[in-house]
């Protein structure tokens, strides 16, 4: 899916009307500069959309670049694309008379693959491959057209008696066609419908969404709502005074119990639903649209009716597993296991039932969306904004079945059509387009020290090859700093190492925010120069209690998570040459990270069980970004070393093999590689990253 996360913030989905954004004094005279204008209206109010749901247009008179003459190009939403962040480079351009021509070369609904494949035939322009719906807007008569999936419209899309229901609601100016996949049969029947009738404002297509259009853009924007707050008002009516879902079956816990539930079942959601040797990234809600249905009465037979807008189960598969479990008792394994296998064995059977020769072989068979009455709703994907946008897609899913039940009972989608959009050949190829994951897709990683030079290179690492990270640190600022330029890969929480507490809270809000973790690195640390005669006992045990004693709470802490995830693991530990290296005035620091050192091999041996690699990085002094030589401890290795402060990292450099300075980004590097794959069967080492010390060779 192209463009997840974006950083596009949307209004959440109330009952209250829709709000007109369109400002005459902010919208582009340029007519595709117009286009991006309504599409970025449209697409940040998940009222009117889902994300990248839907598509708009505007034909544009344009004269060909190569002979001059007139000719109108349709600029429609490309493929994969979202309409709240939607680009110029995201829209496609195609040939309105040549698209139009494409209707010769149709044969029945039955090739409808062999006519997508034309549509890259009619553009007229570089940009974004043009989608399904292509036809759709090329051949409506109108300069501008929205294709939206509003909960609302789509309610009366699924409800029984839908056609009728839109009548009353209209008054005849928006009509109806029953549910087709999409492609160019689909545009056809729908030219045919409005050419039949004259002076219609849009139409509801069964089962999916709404059509809309205009011939000036803003005309269109504020038809595509009318037409929406519409369909709401009616649904308000309907539902007043009516039990939702038919009443409440199991009350939901306080917030704090089901925080605390769900923190239990996040890992081994993970572990349960790892497929081919990925493990996915997995969100919670417990909003009160998710608990008043999964704790309804009527969430069993609704869930069995499975979802309709295709839209809403691509992302969410049609049905989503709801679990029989007590909310107040701890996650039972067993059943959980129990309940994950028979979804697998349910979905293999329905790809078995309505495969044929040429469709695409089952694809994972695990639930994207669980279900847990009095608790909330669990999504699983491959990345944090994928699991976050399911349980968006899902809650309009939810949306959908109360209105639908208010004004006449809700009707999903016949599984033979849901299966012939989830594997359609077209669904598959651009599945195949998406890029090669990286190294560390769908794991989450955890760095403790991550507001100082090395702490947060390496959280910029391990983020740009794929990982979500915890960035963790006493200094908040600093890692919501970090955080913030990781985007929805990056958390940044308070930790105090040294205390089992704040450990435990920075795991529980690594848990809650991505589902589990899956690396630690424990490279928190403070440092002390001085003599042993002036060394205090409190400085003695000051720094064994963040080096040593903070690793291990950490180490602990990510033991206890991997035990329910079994899925294995990483941890690294960040030591220092000074754990093999005897130097002078440095007692305190040397003794931790010796200490800290042998934790280390350790917990290699001890954690192999469960498939947890244990390393260490050995860095020299690294003192360009260092928080630590930033303070007292670089003026005292300067004096300790005879130099002047700012010729530090020279100084650590001359005394190497390589003469070269050590940055946070090499230790990051050396971080990266240990966890990449490329040393799978390596634990229990320790990575020199020091320019070459002969002294701290370990031997």
């Amino acid at each position: 899916m192209e463009g997840i996360g974006g950083g596009h913030e949307r209004m959440s989905i109330t009952t209250r009307g829709l709000d007109r954004l369109w400002r005459a004094a902010d919208a582009p005279d340029d007519p595709v500069e117009q286009l991006l204008y309504r599409s970025h209206l449209l697409g940040s109010d998940l009222r009117i959309t889902n994300f990248a749901g839907g598509n708009t247009s505007a034909k544009v008179a344009t004269p060909d670049p190569v002979t001059g003459a007139a000719r109108e190009v349709l600029w429609v939403k490309g493929s994969g694309g979202d309409l709240g962040t939607l680009q110029r480079g995201g829209l496609a351009l195609l040939d309105v008379a040549r698209l139009r021509e494409l209707e010769r070369t149709y044969v029945d609904v039955a090739h409808e693959d062999e006519q997508a494949t034309l549509l890259s035939e009619c553009l007229a322009g570089a940009g974004a491959p043009p989608s399904i719906d292509t036809p759709l807007h090329a051949l409506l008569p109108f300069a501008h057209v929205d294709h939206v999936h509003p909960d609302a419209v789509i309610a009366l899309a699924t409800a029984e008696g839908g056609p009728d229901l839109v009548d009353e609601v209209y008054g005849g100016a928006v009509g109806w066609l029953d549910w087709q996949r999409p492609g160019f049969d689909l545009a056809l029947r729908l030219r045919v419908l409005v050419n039949s009738r004259p002076g219609l404002r849009g139409v509801v297509l069964g089962g999916h969404g709404l059509v809309a259009w205009a011939e000036d853009s803003r005309t269109c924007y504020e038809t595509t709502l009318d037409l929406i707050d519409a369909a709401a008002a009616r649904l308000e009516t309907a539902q007043r005074g009516r039990r939702t879902f038919g009443g409440c079956r199991t009350e939901a816990l306080d917030q704090a119990a089901r925080r605390r539930q769900a923190v239990s079942m996040l890992p081994l959601l993970r572990g349960l639903a790892a497929h081919e040797g990925a493990v996915p990234v997995a969100a919670f809600r417990d909003d009160a649209p998710v608990l008043e249905f999964a704790g309804s009465a009527d969430a069993a037979r609704l869930v069995e009716a499975g979802t309709s807008c295709p839209d809403h189960f691509l992302r969410t598969k049609q049905r989503p597993l709801l679990l029989d479990l007590p909310p107040s008792a701890a996650p039972d394994l067993q059943r959980v296991t129990a309940a994950f296998d028979a979804y697998r064995e349910r979905y293999r059977a329905y790809h078995a039932t309505y495969a044929g020769p040429a469709s695409p072989p089952v694809r994972n068979a695990n639930p994207v969306v669980v279900l847990w009455p009095g608790i909330g709703m669990f999504t699983l994907a491959a990345t944090a904004a994928e699991a976050r946008i399911a349980g968006e897609f899902y809650v309009n899913a939810i949306n959908v079945m109360r209105g639908a039940e208010a004004v006449g009972g809700y009707r999903g989608l016949a599984e033979a059509e849901a299966f012939n959009v989830e594997y359609w050949a077209l669904e598959e190829a651009k599945l195949r387009r998406r890029p090669a994951p990286k190294p560390l897709a769908g794991r989450i990683a955890l760095v403790t020290g991550a507001a100082g030079g090395i702490g947060a290179a390496i959280a910029r690492r391990l983020a740009a090859e794929g990982a979500m990270v915890v960035a963790a640190d006493l200094d908040q600022a600093g890692v919501d700093a970090v955080a913030s330029e990781l985007g929805e890969a990056g958390l940044g929480v308070p930790l105090d190492v040294t205390d089992s507490s704040s450990v435990e809270a920075a795991f529980e809000s690594a848990v809650l925010r991505y589902g589990g973790v899956d690396i630690v690195v424990n490279n928190a640390g403070i440092s002390l120069s001085k003599p042993l005669t002036e060394t205090t006992l409190d400085d003695y045990e000051r720094l064994h209690a963040v080096i040593d004693r903070g690793s291990f709470l950490v180490s602990r802490a990510f033991a206890r998570i991997a035990e329910r995830q079994q899925t294995g693991g990483d941890i690294v530990y960040v030591v220092s040459k000074n754990a093999i290296v005897a130097g002078p005035a440095n007692v305190a620091y040397s003794a931790a990270k010796a200490s800290q050192l042998h934790q280390m091999r350790v917990l290699a041996a001890e954690l192999a069980p469960l498939g947890v690699r244990v390393n260490a990085v050995n860095p020299d002094g690294v003192v360009r970004g260092s928080k630590i030589f930033a303070g007292e401890w670089g003026d005292n290795r300067a004096n300790v070393y005879g130099v002047e402060r700012s010729q530090l990292g020279d100084y650590y450099a001359q005394r190497t093999l390589l003469k070269r300075e050590i940055l946070p980004e090499d230790v990051a590097a050396a971080v990266f590689v240990l966890m990449s794959g490329q040393l799978a069967k390596t634990t229990g080492a320790v990575i020199p990253v020091d320019g070459g010390i002969p002294a701290a060779f370990v031997r």
